[in-house]
């Protein structure tokens, strides 16, 4: 291994910054680092599910291709998007300390779940969440979202703040479109990023003027005035580690939905940093792994591996060391959370991987493996 570390990351805004966060941690230990970007499968196709790419490990194969290579000493990877099968040569070096793990419910207003109304839309590409929301809610809507975190939020909050934006401008007199399209495609770009906003009049019903309220706007808001969507979503469900590492929590408005009804994907919070070479195995494990989180997604990640879900079916598995035993929840659900098979164990630290193994088997016999089958069989049909 050279002096300087070459750390594989994609190119997404999320991505740099978790590479950025084990770039840091291994520098603090006097270890030159330099990221390196790669373009992954997923990056490059734009029209697929997530879970579909999920069956090829698509935003994980490229990368760890690139340490095989011997391009790049090791990868950063979001953990629950890492497969549980690993070409032979590769290892999960180090698993840094976790974020946190849960899933958020993010609407425009600030809606819980139980509020939105019946026939609601809800924007999510996870079959485990659209089926934990349809489990609660089956009377609401739920539709494919893609896109980078930040995409997916400036897809929410893009209609009402276009609505807005509209009422501001007809108040002000300012609206040259009366259907409120002042570029053509739903947006309201004027293209040097004011987004039209530039009345200075304040209306009676308004206490600022346009331009006040444009410039009041968080920069996610002001991308989202701009963009031009073909869903209108009344909520969507994300991951709040990703809405953390992206520094938007604290701007949009969320309900942090509860873990034993919403069970998180195994390794979800979590990074991974895989590598092939001995040297670069052991310096990484020394500087970045932290065991608490080892033990946790190592049981999430063995129950995955012996039930077989994957990608295919909506598995939930969330555990936590509690002292002496891991707390370990699963939740298996049919494709319209219409069924399900759902326990929680206390396994014994000390042999945390094989009462792992032991504890996903009995779940099988219950009939999580049945409803896996199904899943698989759906997912052969529709591909």
């Amino acid at each position: 291994m050279s002096e300087t570390l070459r750390l594989g990351t994609r190119g997404s805004d999320l991505a740099l910054r978790q590479a950025g966060a084990v770039k840091e941690r291994l520098e603090r230990r006097r270890r030159a680092v330099e990221l390196v970007e790669v373009e992954t499968t997923g990056d490059r196709v734009d029209d697929e599910l997530i879970h579909r790419l999920g069956k090829t490990g698509a935003f994980v194969r490229d990368l760890d291709e690139q340490v095989l290579a011997g391009d790049v000493d090791a990868a950063v990877h979001s953990m629950k998007d890492v497969p549980t099968e690993m070409p032979d040569e590769m290892v999960v070096a180090g698993v840094p300390e976790r974020g946190p793990a849960r899933d958020l419910l993010v609407t425009p207003a600030g809606e819980s779940l139980s509020a939105l109304p019946d026939g609601a839309t809800v924007g999510t590409s996870s079959l485990r969440r659209r089926a934990q929301v349809l489990a609660r809610r089956p009377d609401l809507v739920v539709r494919p979202l893609r896109g980078n975190v930040d995409t997916r939020v400036e897809k929410l909050l893009a209609p009402t703040l276009q609505r807005e934006h509209e009422r501001r401008l007809e108040a002000a007199g300012e609206l040259d479109d009366p259907d409120g399209d002042a570029d053509g495609d739903g947006a309201f770009a004027s293209g040097d990023g004011t987004a039209d906003a530039d009345s200075e009049d304040v209306t009676p019903e308004f206490e600022r003027t346009v331009q006040e309220w444009f410039e009041g706007l968080a920069e996610i808001e002001r991308r989202a005035l701009e963009r031009s969507v073909d869903v209108e979503y009344d909520a969507i469900v994300l991951a709040e580690a990703g809405l953390e590492r992206s520094g938007l929590l604290h701007h949009v408005p969320h309900e942090r939905l509860p873990t034993a009804e919403f069970v998180p994907a195994p390794g979800q919070g979590a990074l991974a940093v895989t590598a092939a070479d001995e040297s670069v195995t052991a310096t990484v494990q020394e500087m970045v792994d932290h065991p608490h989180t080892r033990v946790e997604t190592t049981v999430e990640r063995t129950v995955l591996a012996r039930l077989g879900g994957g990608c295919i079916a909506p598995v939930g598995i969330y555990a936590v060391l509690q002292g002496p035993v891991v707390r370990t929840t699963v939740r298996v659900l049919g494709r319209e959370g219409e069924t399900e098979v759902a326990e929680t164990r206390e396994l014994p630290v000390g042999e945390h991987a094989d009462a792992a193994r032991a504890f996903a088997a009995d779940l099988a016999d219950r009939g999580a493996a049945d409803i896996i089958d199904r899943a698989r069989k759906r997912a052969e049909e529709d591909a």
